[in-house]
């Protein structure tokens, strides 16, 4: 799901970790179920198949398209909001569902995001630099390739994109502006980086920059980091949040917040801030993430770098 370079025709939705999400989230018939980035419905689909209730969100319209017209069968069941998860308590409250007994969020992008070329997300066929998930609000990622000044691009990259030629690429983007198009932006990095061989199979050396533009364009971590404890709040006793993330930004972000919220601090890290009140009530059912299998990798290569995590209500 994650990475801009996989070839955009692969459009199917495939739902990442599909059977172990159902494993972790344990959906029961009757129950009520948050899916906060709800994208296609396929976990969606299989959360309503055991008869539950869903609240799925997304910052996509046109996630919500697809989503919509996948679970029309169980239009009795779901309620499909264009919402931010950060967006979740408040719109629990207002559909009068105080607490859920699950929460799933599967981070990244999807397949259908890829593939449109008007998003901007991909660079395999040339397209606009938008990357925004809700294209009615905020910077593109145009807007910020050529405004940013050269130190913010390359920290950007740096921070968001882990790209260990950060300044190099900066340098270069600086120099070309303005860019306009994610083809035009994979060059300038390709040539930053003295990249030749087009045909390789290997990661593009876009990639990382593509990464960075995207998290920086939806502000993702911050999101993410905002949303945890509000989520966490949410759950029902017993119930379970399971989370799948794509890169090590989001689950360090979420393995350090279920520690925490489990009262199991890093060594080097302060007493938990997030609901101290409850931090006890917390249980951090994977210690080590679950990982997709060869053969999930084989059908999917883009579920290579997913990772899921569960916590659980006492």
């Amino acid at each position: 799901m994650d990475a801009p370079g996989p070839d955009p025709d692969q459009t199917a939705h495939v739902p990442v970790l599909y059977q172990s999400v159902l494993e972790w989230l344990q959906p029961q018939s009757g129950k009520r179920y948050l899916d906060g980035t709800v994208g296609g419905g396929g976990h969606a689909q299989g959360i309503l198949d055991r008869g539950a209730w869903l609240l799925g969100l997304d910052r996509d319209a046109d996630a919500l398209r697809i989503a919509s017209s996948r679970l029309a069968s169980f239009s009795d069941r779901v309620i499909l909001r264009q919402a931010s998860y950060r967006r979740a308590r408040e719109i629990l409250e207002a559909i009068g569902w105080r607490q859920v007994t699950g929460i799933l969020l599967d981070l990244g992008i999807s397949s259908y995001q890829l593939a449109d070329t008007d998003r901007g997300f991909a660079f395999r066929r040339d397209g606009p630099l938008d990357m925004r998930f809700d294209r009615t609000s905020g910077e593109t990622a145009a807007d910020l390739v050529n405004t940013l000044p050269e130190e913010e691009i390359s920290r950007m990259l740096f921070v968001y994109g882990e790209e260990r030629n950060a300044r190099r690429i900066a340098r270069e983007i600086f120099r070309h502006r303005p860019i306009a198009s994610t083809g035009e932006l994979a060059n300038v990095v390709a040539g930053a980086v003295g990249y030749r061989n087009r045909g390789s199979s290997g990661v593009h050396p876009a990639t990382r920059t593509f990464q960075a533009l995207r998290i920086a364009v939806n502000h993702e971590l911050e999101e993410l980091e905002a949303a945890l404890p509000d989520l966490m709040a949410s759950l029902e006793q017993g119930g379970r949040m399971v989370v799948i993330t794509f890169h090590s930004l989001e689950d360090r972000l979420v393995k350090r917040a279920f520690r925490k919220a489990s009262g199991k601090p890093g060594k080097d890290e302060p007493q938990n801030p997030l609901l101290p009140e409850t931090r006890a009530s917390f249980r951090d059912v994977t210690p080590k993430p679950v990982r997709p299998s060869p053969g999930e990798i084989a059908e999917n290569p883009r579920s290579r770098s997913a990772k899921l995590r569960a916590l659980e209500r006492l």
